[in-house]
């Protein structure tokens, strides 16, 4: 996994509800720096990838850990 600079932690969450504290936290943060974002919702594979595509932000990595899924987003 690559370095991080902030962690959103959206276990036992579902659709849409990581998404959108994704898009809060993104909010505070600057261009470039990137966010962890781990999440229980098998939706939220599919939902990621949609959202970087929509918001210009970039995907830098998705997979599974321990049975959650870990998205790494960068943001634009």
């Amino acid at each position: 996994m690559a370095a991080f600079d902030q962690e959103l932690d959206a276990s036992g969450l579902n659709c849409p509800l990581p998404i959108l504290r994704a898009k809060k936290t993104l909010a505070g943060l600057e261009s470039g720096q990137v966010l962890r974002i781990v999440a229980t919702d098998p939706g939220s594979v599919k939902d990621f990838e949609a959202f970087a595509k929509q918001t210009g932000n970039e995907l830098l990595e998705s997979g599974e850990e321990g049975g959650k899924f870990v998205f790494l987003i960068k943001k634009a």
